[in-house]
C-alpha cells in the first residue's frame, strides 16, 4: 500500500510540469518585436505569426517593444515565464548586442531557447533621390568627401543597420553624422522626406520605395546581386572588396521552455516557412527563407554562436560598445 501511495504522489508532484506542455497553447501567444512597427522585422512577425496562429489555433499578438538596439524586447523575453506564451523574433542585433552592450542582463547565448530560422536577405544601401550620386561609386566618393556633413539613419544602436553603416564608415576610413531612430520605419520615413541623406535598411522595408522612386538603391550588402534589384550592384563590385552584411531572423522562447512546447512551436513556424503565399512575400520583399532541414532548433543555436563570435571580433576591432 505504501508503494502505490508513493507513486500517487510522485505522479502528482510531476503533474504540474507536463500539464501545461499538453495542453498548451490554450490562450494568445505574445510574439515580441525588438523594433518599432512598419519595419522589416515588424513584416516579418506579422506575417509568420499570422500562419503560425492557424496552426497552433491561438492568436499570435505582435508587441513592439523597441529601443537600444533591441535588447529592450530581448530582456523582457529573457525574464518572460518559460510557459510558450512570451516569444521573441530577432535579426543580427541579437548576436551583435552580445558585444555592443558589454552590460545586459541576459546571457544572448544561454538566455534563449532557439525555435527556429525564418529567413536571410541582405541590407540595400540607399539615398534621398535628390543626393548629388547617381551610382554606387559616386556615392562612396561623396562619403570619403563630405565626411561629417553626411548623414546616416540606422534604426538604433547596436540594430543591424547600424553594424552596417559602422562597417562602411570603417572600410571607408571615415566618420559620418550618424542619426539614430526607434525602428527602419522612423528613419525610412525621414529618407523619404528628404530628412536624411542614406541609410542601410533591409529589403522588406526599401524596396516598396525603390520601386515607387522614392528613394535610390544604389549597392546591396551582400556579395551577389539579388534578383528583385538585378540592376543595383554589390558594395564588393563598388570597390569595397570583402563587404558582406546578411541580415537573418531567428524565432526564441525563455530558456527553460518545455520540449514539447518548442517542438510544437517549431513544427508552426516548419509549416508557415512551408506557405506558397508566405515564400512568395518573402522573395517579393527580397528574404528567403532557410532550406528545409537547415532552420530547425540546433540550426538556429549554430546561426546564432556563429554570428556572436564573428560580429565580436569586428566590433572589438572598430572599437565600439555602448553603456546600457
Amino acid at each position: 500500500m505504501n508503494r502505490w501511495v508513493a507513486a500517487a504522489v510522485l505522479a502528482l508532484g510531476l503533474w504540474p510540469a507536463s500539464a501545461p506542455a499538453q495542453t498548451y497553447p490554450d490562450k494568445p501567444i505574445t510574439l515580441m518585436v525588438p523594433f518599432a512597427a512598419g519595419g522589416s522585422t515588424d513584416v516579418f512577425a506579422r506575417l509568420v505569426g499570422q500562419s503560425m496562429s492557424q496552426a497552433l489555433g491561438q492568436q499570435i499578438v505582435v508587441e513592439n517593444a523597441a529601443g537600444a538596439g533591441g535588447t529592450v524586447a530581448a530582456a523582457r523575453v529573457a525574464r518572460a515565464p518559460a510557459d510558450g506564451y512570451t516569444l521573441l523574433i530577432h535579426h543580427l542585433a541579437l548576436a551583435t548586442g552580445a558585444t555592443l552592450y558589454p552590460n545586459l542582463s541576459y546571457d544572448t547565448l544561454t538566455a534563449f531557447e532557439p525555435i527556429g530560422l525564418v529567413n536571410s536577405g541582405p541590407y540595400v544601401l540607399v539615398a534621398r533621390t535628390s543626393l548629388a550620386p547617381r551610382n554606387a561609386a559616386e556615392l562612396l566618393a561623396h562619403i570619403r568627401e563630405n565626411r561629417e556633413k553626411v548623414t546616416m539613419g540606422h534604426s538604433g544602436v547596436g540594430a543591424g543597420s547600424h553594424l552596417c553603416i559602422m562597417l562602411l564608415q570603417a572600410m571607408l576610413g571615415v566618420k559620418v553624422n550618424e542619426i539614430p531612430y526607434r525602428g527602419s520605419g522612423p528613419a525610412m520615413n525621414d529618407l523619404v522626406g528628404g530628412q536624411i541623406d542614406m541609410m542601410c535598411d533591409q529589403t522588406t522595408n526599401s524596396i516598396p520605395q525603390i520601386r515607387g522612386g522614392r528613394i535610390r538603391a544604389h549597392a546591396v550588402t551582400i556579395p551577389q546581386r539579388v534578383s528583385q534589384l538585378p540592376e543595383v550592384p554589390t558594395l564588393q563590385e563598388a570597390g569595397l572588396a570583402g563587404f558582406d552584411v546578411t541580415v537573418w531572423h531567428g524565432l526564441y522562447a525563455p530558456k527553460g521552455t518545455p520540449q514539447p512546447i518548442i517542438e510544437r512551436l517549431s513544427a508552426a513556424l516548419e509549416a508557415a516557412l512551408n506557405d506558397p503565399t508566405i515564400l512568395a512575400r518573402f522573395e517579393e520583399l527580397g528574404a528567403m527563407a532557410y532550406p528545409a532541414g537547415e532552420r530547425g532548433p540546433a540550426a538556429t543555436r549554430a546561426q546564432l554562436e556563429r554570428e556572436v563570435a564573428k560580429w565580436r571580433q569586428v566590433i572589438r576591432a572598430a572599437g565600439v560598445s555602448v553603456a546600457n
